[in-house]
């Protein structure tokens, strides 16, 4: 199988399924001298875990980390950093029941149409199990860029079609509800509308906004690598997304120039400023020193309890009900994973930016 991997020079690789011995990362292209231990990478991994609340899977994962190679004494070796999380809570006996048939709104059918083999045991590596690689190298690519004034704020901005009041804006208050929102009266709102929507075994989607500072300019190149085209790579690579937007995104369709061109000014330092940000923190595919602002747009989880229609592999029409423990919301769990996947991307970027002129890798080398 191929694609799991992703990035050029801070590169990553993903293995593992939802209910084999466990899944984990190997990490190139990290620096070496990088202060780092498994609890750097373990804050971000108790963000996704699921268990935290009702209104995420039951299952029962303490997703500790372990890292196997790349560190020593404490420090990054330059080496390739190989990261485990074993499973522990697999119930594979709950999948039994659509070994043979394919999931309204899974990879089933896909995977064994592409493969002629599938792993039903909770979508094998089709499964957001997968993410938790993603969000252990994503830590480590937080990390470094941390060093460099970089800061990532990413929450829910909308679930079940309950939108954040931004004049009630709160940071401290992202963590403080099951939902990852920055307003509490919304997280109010979201967890009344979603649990009348599991009594109904039905399952909500939702957006995730990531807001990004300190960058400098010039991340991304003007064609095939446009910062804002692999930042979309990015959050579509993780399951359960189905659109991407950066800025003022889908709403410039009903713009017009004069509203949506950001305009130039300089501020008291002599740096080159923009008036507004429309655009998102990106010109011509690359960041232009304001905030990076974009949004991932998740389906609702397809795991649902209600009976539905679908085929078996024999070409029969059958009915099926979904058993294990699933999420009904994807977006709480998700939001660490867009951040992850931003900072994977965005480290990468800089990396390759190290290189974009003359003058400067003299001055590198003198």
């Amino acid at each position: 199988m191929a694609g799991s991997s992703i990035g050029t020079i801070f590169r990553i690789t993903t293995w593992g399924e939802t209910h084999g011995k466990g899944v984990g990362v190997v990490i190139d292209g990290v620096p070496a001298g990088l202060s780092l231990c498994e609890d750097d990478i373990q804050i971000y991994l108790n963000r996704r875990k699921p268990g935290q609340s009702k209104f995420v899977s039951p299952r029962k994962e303490g997703d500790i980390v372990e890292i196997l190679s790349g560190v020593f004494e404490g420090k990054t070796t330059g080496t390739p950093i190989s990261l485990v999380v074993m499973n522990t809570d697999q119930r594979s006996k709950d999948y039994s029941n659509i070994m043979n048939c394919y999931r309204p709104g899974h990879a089933d059918f896909t995977f064994d149409a592409k493969y002629g083999f599938r792993d039903y045991r909770g979508g094998g590596r089709s499964s957001a199990r997968e993410t938790i690689g993603r969000v252990a190298a994503g830590a480590v690519a937080a990390k470094i860029l941390g060093q460099l004034g970089i800061e990532f704020t990413t929450y829910a901005k909308m679930i079940g079609g309950i939108s954040i009041d931004e004049k009630k804006f709160d940071k401290e208050e992202i963590p403080n509800n099951p939902f990852n929102m920055p307003d509490a009266d919304a997280a109010k709102k979201v967890a009344t509308y979603a649990e009348s929507m599991m009594k109904q075994k039905n399952s909500i989607g939702g957006v995730v906004e990531c807001k990004v500072t300190g960058l400098p300019v010039g991340l991304g190149d003007p064609v095939f690598e446009k910062i804002s085209a692999n930042l979309g790579k990015a959050m579509l690579s993780i399951g359960a997304t189905k659109g991407f937007e950066i800025g003022d995104g889908f709403a410039v369709a009903n713009s017009n120039g004069a509203t949506n061109n950001d305009n130039f000014a300089i501020d008291s330092s002599g740096k080159v400023i923009k008036q507004t940000n429309h655009s998102g923190g990106t010109l011509g595919g690359m960041t232009d020193g304001s905030e990076l602002i974009f949004r991932t747009a998740f389906k609702p989880t397809p795991s649902i309890a209600q009976i539905q229609k679908t085929v078996n592999a024999l070409g029969e029409e059958i009915e099926i009900e979904i058993k294990g423990r699933h999420d009904p919301m994807v977006v709480p769990r998700a939001v660490v994973v867009v951040e992850a996947m931003a900072a994977i991307t965005i480290l990468d970027a800089l990396l390759l930016n190290m290189t974009a002129r003359l003058d400067r890798i003299c001055d590198f080398y003198k």
